[in-house]
């Protein structure tokens, strides 16, 4: 019995050993056939010839499901907030439409004739949910041409875009003009008036998208430019250049501008007149906490006063708070206290400062700056 029993188990470990050579030996035929078929050049990788179906079904299975894994649940902002929604739309149309196409555009033939070509996706986001949607903007797809957002940590902006793109099936060419193109459109005589001397309408029409023309942003989330220092503002597009301050979206929008441009774009919105307050009066408990904070600071925490950089007539070189809207003041401290544009000269010094303020500290401040009237920069 137990010689049995031994030669039997000999003849489980002999053929255990004869087909785990028999495996290897096979696994390594497959890896050499691919080698030599990659190294044959046999797959022809031409956009133009397209996948094999059973390719390209595989790969879109694999995408799908990636994304699926990957992409969150939850919390997600409100996507059908006003403000989030004309910012997402503006960077579409300037950083999307020529792959993807707009209402009343068409897909760019050029990017057409990608692999795969670039959906257009009034007639897909549905096929998506919001949590996959923020995925694919914020991180892109390989192998298909769409990038990721340009730069980290800005997912504020990311949802930006992905409510805009929750608004974009149904909307028509109209619509999607006024939406996207802000205050100015392509036939407005504004639009020339933006950047003076011999800046083209386009470079024009990028800034208004967002800042507006003579009037106020289409967004809350985003400044006012109107009034403030000329210094500020080129060193602002300085620092977005340079990637000092981070943002998929002024990064994208000053890429293009050589230093002549960024002149006359900062004079011009230097010289208009500053607009009315952003928003109504708080109550009155906000108010008196952001005017302390402002006015005097907090030394026990080593919070200086905002208004000993911000004020008009003080640095050039500083933005001047009062009027501007206050979501984008809060987002912006909020930006700086997770230490994201720490980079740029007035974002290191602002750093530490954010880092110490809470989140009733952040609301008061920018509850009290946005309504206040701007003062003229000559003040005191």
């Amino acid at each position: 019995m137990a010689r049995r029993l031994r030669h039997a188990l000999l003849w489980l470990l002999t053929s255990w050993r004869r087909a785990a050579v028999a495996l290897a030996g096979l696994a390594v035929l497959v890896l050499g056939g691919v080698v030599l078929f990659a190294w044959l050049g046999i797959y022809n990788i031409a956009a133009s010839a397209g996948h094999l179906a059973i390719v390209d079904h595989f790969l879109r299975f694999g995408m799908i499901n990636s994304v699926r894994t990957h992409a969150p649940d939850s919390p997600f902002p409100p996507l059908d907030d006003p403000a989030l929604i004309a910012l997402g739309a503006a960077h579409f149309e300037a950083g999307c439409t020529f792959c993807h196409g707009a209402p009343g555009r068409p897909v760019s033939p050029a990017a057409g004739a990608a692999l795969p070509p670039p959906p257009d996706l009034a007639d897909n986001v549905d096929h998506w949910n919001d949590g996959e949607l923020f995925w694919i903007v914020r991180h892109g797809v390989k192998y298909t041409g769409m990038p990721a957002w340009p730069v980290a940590g800005r997912d504020d902006e990311v949802w930006a875009v992905v409510a805009f793109l929750r608004r974009l099936p149904g909307l028509g060419a109209e619509g999607y003009r006024r939406l996207a193109g802000g205050e100015v459109q392509p036939d407005d005589a504004s639009a020339a008036e933006i950047a003076q001397g011999q800046a083209p309408p386009d470079l024009a029409r990028a800034c208004a998208r967002c800042h507006g023309g003579k009037g106020p942003p289409a967004s809350e989330l985003v400044p006012r430019l109107h009034g403030q220092p000329e210094q500020r503002l080129l060193g602002a597009m300085h620092d977005y250049a340079a990637g000092r301050r981070r943002s998929g979206i002024m990064q994208l929008a000053v890429n293009d501008l050589d230093e002549p441009a960024m002149g006359r774009l900062a004079r011009y919105y230097a010289s208009l007149p500053p607009l009315p307050p952003a928003s109504a009066s708080p109550p009155a408990g906000v108010i008196a906490h952001g005017e302390a904070l402002a006015r005097q600071g907090d030394v026990a925490r080593d919070i200086p006063p905002c208004l000993s950089c911000h004020r008009p007539g003080s640095r050039p070189d500083y933005p001047r708070l009062a009027g501007q809207p206050e979501r984008y003041l809060a987002g912006q401290l909020r930006i700086l206290r997770h230490g994201l544009n720490g980079a740029s000269p007035t974002g290191a010094i602002m750093t530490p400062v954010a880092k110490r303020l809470d989140d009733k500290d952040i609301a008061a401040v920018s509850a009290y700056f946005s309504s206040r009237p701007p003062e003229p920069e000559a003040a005191r």
